[in-house]
């Protein structure tokens, strides 16, 4: 029994341009840019490497929860760019004894 713990966490700066009128309320400015800083802290706890398939889709669900929060689509991308990373570690991981 392995006891593996990752500690991730996410800065994900969006940028959404003006689309909504009344946000902050600064309409001085002409083209308002709203910047969104959303923090992704991911606390992975891999005790039998059956588990990984459940913390991908835990992490896509978390991230996925984030994305529509923000209502923004960029975070999608990052979300595929992350699933991708984890499931090349996971298979480091199923490569090691």
């Amino acid at each position: 029994m392995e006891l593996v713990v990752e500690v991730q966490v996410e800065v994900i700066v969006v940028v959404v341009g003006s689309g909504d009128s009344g946000v902050g309320g600064d309409s001085s400015n002409g083209s308002s840019s709203v910047v969104v800083v959303v923090v992704v802290v991911v606390v992975v706890v891999v005790v039998v490497v059956k588990v990984v398939v459940v913390v991908v889709v835990v992490i896509v669900v978390v991230v996925v929860v984030v994305a529509v929060v923000v209502k923004v689509k960029v975070v999608i991308v990052a979300v595929v760019v992350k699933v991708v990373i984890v499931v090349v570690v996971a298979v480091a991981v199923l490569g090691h004894p």
